[in-house]
């Protein structure tokens, strides 16, 4: 086992980057395409807060840490480029675990296509801190105006992070009890699980979308809750939205837990936090060019008069004002 005291920072940073596509010590710095602007964002991770190490593989939780981020850039359009990392470490994380998570973001930053990626590290009194910041670069171009009837589609699953977080501290609650052997529900349950642990964002979306010839009027990224992205898109178009409650799309599994944890899927939904989507308003002049093109998105809803606000359809017709807690569910 080898001990960050005996490397040093430099060393380890350097070997850290051995057997990657990337160099250490990059600044990040590169020139953006004509006619494009750039683009950042960033995210700090706390351990406590955001995860937990008992349940969460490094690896997957560097590839996370990744993803979250970058779902900002795709919200812009902005195909990534610079990616830079910094992680707070307290003593029980050695270097061999530090690899593994550093694993996790060198994958996902060559998923995503980064360019550029840059690591430090820095001594942690409180646990694992992570920080991570991102630059692209998104075509300087007007978008369409936001109308009324615009579709309103979004990547994937909803709700199902949320889930998969319960059954995981159903099952940390479960070991902390004393009981041993197999978890069922882990097994049962392993693609909400795993929605939680390993998000997926849809790859080179920004560039596909202008392969595509394909605007949107607005986009968003949603990993609070698809009510709190919904009052954004509200508070930034100026127009109504109407989203049915039949038509999100819902990981299999998700309303047999539900059931189980008397916990309505729906709510997990609108409420929930960390289901790493990107929600795109379409031009309903766009609608068959899209509906071809991006068969991984669902159609869940539209744009509406002003007056309308934020609202949810039920099955019946009746129509709920959304609201939001500002916060992802957490218990």
């Amino acid at each position: 086992m080898q001990d960050f005291d005996q490397l040093g920072r430099r060393e380890a940073i350097r070997l850290l980057f051995e057997g990657t596509p990337y160099a250490p010590f990059s600044d990040g710095r590169f020139e953006a395409p004509a006619g494009e602007s750039v683009v950042p964002a960033s995210r700090v991770l706390l351990e406590g807060i955001d995860f937990d190490l008992v349940y969460f593989p490094l690896k997957h939780l560097g590839y996370k840490s990744v993803a979250g981020v970058t779902g900002e850039l795709y919200a812009s359009l902005a195909t990534p480029r610079s990616l830079s990392v910094v992680l707070g470490l307290s003593a029980k994380l050695d270097f061999e675990r530090v690899r593994e998570l550093w694993g996790g973001v060198v994958a996902a930053a060559s998923e995503f296509g980064y360019t550029s990626l840059s690591l430090d590290l820095q001594p942690s009194r409180n646990g694992l801190t992570i920080s991570v910041s991102v630059v692209g670069c998104a075509p300087s171009g007007e978008r369409p105006a936001p109308a009324s009837k615009d579709l309103i589609c979004v990547s994937g699953a909803l709700g199902a992070a949320y889930l998969g977080l319960q059954v995981l501290e159903r099952g940390k609650a479960r070991f902390d009890g004393g009981a041993d052997g197999p978890d069922s529900e882990l097994e049962r349950f392993r693609m909400l699980v795993a929605a939680y642990l390993k998000p997926e964002l849809p790859a080179g979306l920004p560039d596909a979308l202008r392969d595509s010839g394909i605007t949107p009027s607005a986009s968003l990224f949603v990993d609070r809750g698809l009510a709190d992205a919904l009052l954004r898109l509200v508070g930034s178009t100026g127009l109504g939205a109407k989203v049915y409650a039949d038509r999100i799309p819902f990981e299999g599994g998700s309303f047999d837990l539900g059931k189980m944890l008397d916990l309505d899927p729906v709510s997990a939904a609108m409420n929930g936090g960390d289901d790493c989507r990107v929600l795109l308003v379409v031009p309903i002049s766009q609608f068959e060019r899209f509906r071809h093109d991006f068969q991984a998105f669902d159609i869940i809803g539209h744009l509406a008069q002003s007056d309308v606000g934020a609202v949810l359809v039920s099955p019946d017709g009746l129509e709920h004002p959304v609201s939001a807690p500002g916060w992802p569910l957490k218990d």
